[in-house]
């Protein structure tokens, strides 16, 4: 069991948002996906602290930072967010690597405010797509029924809790997070605040296409890692490709494993970053490139 590491806290949008903050160096900011928090990244945060200042913030709304209904999640309220994130952090300049919907949001904000990410890392994330037909229905119904009064108490219902339960079980069966872990990431569904948070997410939440992030990825200029488990059957391998053959100064890193990469496959995860990390933050225009490295 990884010992848990210390959380701060600070006010971004009037609402407290808790995080780790550990090591020294340039800043590092690590961004989670839905249902985690910053212990997604829990096997990354001390390795990584020996070179750098790792920063790994429970977004808004989720982990123990604070479920504040006044909150808006659309996409654009979301991705501006993290920039009043970094100011109240006062981070000027940060590597920051995002993991799926911190992946969407981190490509939005590395697009709409290049001056503030000195490199970008992003590891299964729908990103400048969206998800497999399945999962998009899934998702899109779920979406749906949030933003219906009359039938957003399906969401509300202590049932959730266990229907995602089940739903996330086949990452305990592959060895992503033990049922400890995944009970910690689900806790907040057991209140009554956290499942009307969930449903206020949702409300938020749209699984449409934002074809300005496709149109964008040539762009973006600074030196980028794709990471990507390769049996994602809900953001498949191919959209990692799409990413890495458009920006200019990507590499790409295909892992063999499924859609929470860096808890199921953490040392590769770990050496995957260090390497992003050790590129030169500055490039020129000749020293774009596109190499893929295989880890299985």
């Amino acid at each position: 069991m990884t010992k848990p590491f210390e959380l701060h806290e600070v006010t971004v949008d009037g609402a407290v948002l808790r995080y780790v903050d550990v090591g020294q160096g340039d800043p590092l900011v690590l961004l989670h996906g839905w249902p985690e928090s910053h212990a997604a990244w829990r096997h990354q945060i001390g390795p990584l602290s020996r070179s750098a200042r790792v920063i790994a913030p429970d977004w808004q709304g989720w982990g123990a930072s604070a479920r504040d209904l006044r909150l808006s999640c659309d996409y654009d309220t979301e991705v501006d967010r993290i920039g009043r994130m970094f100011d109240a952090l006062n981070l000027d300049r940060v590597d920051l690597a995002c993991h799926d919907y911190g992946g969407f949001l981190g490509l939005g904000f590395v697009q709409r405010y290049p001056e503030r990410v000195r490199r970008f890392a992003i590891l299964n994330s729908r990103a400048h797509r969206t998800f497999t037909t399945p999962y998009y229905q899934l998702f899109g119904l779920i979406s749906a029924l949030a933003r219906r009064p009359l039938l957003r108490p399906i969401l509300t219902a202590r049932t959730i809790r266990i229907v995602h339960r089940l739903g996330l079980a086949q990452f305990v069966r592959n060895g992503s997070f033990d049922t400890e872990r995944l009970d910690a990431y689900l806790d907040f569904l057991d209140t009554r605040e956290g499942r009307r948070w969930y449903a206020h997410f949702w409300a938020g939440y749209s699984v449409r296409v934002r074809p300005e992030l496709a149109a964008g990825l040539g762009a973006v200029r600074c030196p980028t890692s794709v990471i990507w488990g390769d049996q994602d059957p809900a953001i498949p391998f191919r959209y990692a490709e799409d990413l890495a053959a458009a920006i200019p100064a990507a590499d790409l890193v295909r892992i063999h494993g499924g859609h929470f990469i860096m808890e199921q496959r953490p040392a590769d995860v770990t050496a995957a970053l260090q390497a992003w990390l050790r590129r030169p933050a500055v490039i020129t225009r000749n020293a774009a490139h596109h190499t893929e490295s295989r880890l299985r």
